[in-house]
């Protein structure tokens, strides 16, 4: 079972998912194995992505998410997948990419646990 959460940030998870699209991992994974080349970034820790993290996800860790994107993903226009653990810090961080600009964010509900949950391959690298 998950992380328990506490209600402070139930609270603003829920009010940022009201704004946020999200999408599901299969949805991910039907459109990857449909040949699409995504833009899918891992918003957990830096350990965390060490451990195991989708197949050429590229990090950038919510902690610094808003600092370091537009540097990494310089188009506001660009669809950009996140995720996270579970798909809470994913919809956070979706709800500020959305506040700089960039109109095309979906946090995958779900992330990690359901990725893995599924047996999907995993990259170490």
């Amino acid at each position: 079972m998950g992380k328990q959460h506490s209600p402070g940030f139930l609270k603003i998870v829920t009010d940022a998912k009201s704004r946020v699209t999200e999408c599901t991992v299969d949805d991910v994974k039907r459109r990857l194995d449909a040949g699409e080349k995504l833009l899918i970034v891992d918003v957990r820790e830096e350990s965390e992505y060490a451990a195991g993290h989708v197949p050429g996800a590229l990090h950038i860790s919510k902690g610094v998410m808003e600092r370091d994107v537009e540097t990494k993903i310089p188009d506001p226009a660009a669809e950009v997948i996140l995720y996270c653990g579970g798909g809470f810090r994913s919809a956070l961080a979706a709800d500020n990419l959305q506040k700089m600009g960039y109109t095309h964010v979906i946090s995958m509900d779900g992330g990690w646990r359901d990725w893995t949950g599924r047996g999907l391959p995993v990259s170490r690298e």
